[in-house]
């Protein structure tokens, strides 16, 4: 997409953030590849959960920082931090959402765009 203002690939930059993810025990780590999907805002969704406020900051915080270090890139824009129920990255290509579990179980990103391929990846449960 042109959104992206770095020359790092979307499934190189994935994978710095699903590796920043791993270092904080994250888990229900899923990539959903929506760049087949007309007018969708990103080409890759990455989605985790933790199981509380701490966790998911402390998620949310470690992959930014991961990647900052790994490969240079700062994301464009964060929200979520306020409460950490659900803490949104934008990368531009790449972004991501870190929930507390019943969050994610609620608002179900999976299932909204469900013609995106999904990847599941090994995590801690």
């Amino acid at each position: 997409m042109a959104r992206n203002k770095s020359k790092i690939k979307p499934n190189d930059l994935a994978l710095s953030v699903i590796e920043g993810i791993r270092e904080k025990k994250g888990s229900g780590i899923v990539t959903m590849n929506l760049g087949k999907i007309k007018n969708s805002i990103c080409d890759l969704y990455v989605i985790c959960h933790g199981t509380s406020r701490t966790q998911v900051e402390a998620i949310a915080g470690g992959l930014e920082e991961y990647v900052r270090k790994n490969l240079g890139v700062k994301p464009w824009h964060s929200e979520g931090y306020d409460n950490a129920e659900w803490i949104l990255i934008d990368y531009f290509d790449v972004v991501v959402h870190v929930f507390q579990k019943h969050v994610r179980d609620h608002y179900k990103l999976e299932d909204l765009w469900a013609d995106a391929e999904l990847k599941h990846y090994d995590t801690v449960e």
